[in-house]
C-alpha cells in the first residue's frame, strides 16, 4: 500500500493499481484489499468490495476507461435545467394583461 495505490503480486508478477485509475480501492479497509481471489486466469475479485477486474485492465488502465451508467448528480441537474429551458423556448409566449 502507498498513498497512491496498492501493489499486488499475481502469478509472480507485480501489478500496481493506482487510486486514480481504480478509485474503488481508495477508501477500502486493508482487510478488504487483502482479501482478493483469482477465480480464473486473467481475473481478480475482491468479494468484500464486490470488485471484479480483468488483469488486462490493471496492466493497461487507459484501454479500459471508467464509464458509469449512473448519471452524476451534477449532470442530472444540468440535464434537468437544460430540459426546462428547452421546454420554455418551445412553449407559446404568454401575453401579460396590463
Amino acid at each position: 500500500m502507498s498513498p497512491h495505490g496498492l501493489w499486488l503480486l499475481v502469478a509472480g508478477e507485480e501489478k500496481f493499481l493506482s487510486f486514480d485509475a481504480f478509485p474503488w480501492f481508495r477508501d477500502a479497509s486493508i482487510n478488504a484489499l487483502m482479501r482478493v481471489e483469482r477465480p480464473s486466469v486473467g481475473h481478480l475479485y475482491w468479494p468484500d468490495l464486490d470488485v471484479d477486474l480483468a488483469e488486462a485492465s490493471i496492466d493497461n488502465p487507459k484501454l479500459f476507461p471508467l464509464v458509469s451508467k449512473q448519471p452524476s448528480k451534477k449532470r442530472s441537474r444540468q440535464k434537468t435545467t437544460q430540459q426546462q429551458a428547452a421546454a420554455r423556448r418551445k412553449a407559446p409566449a404568454r401575453r401579460l394583461r396590463g
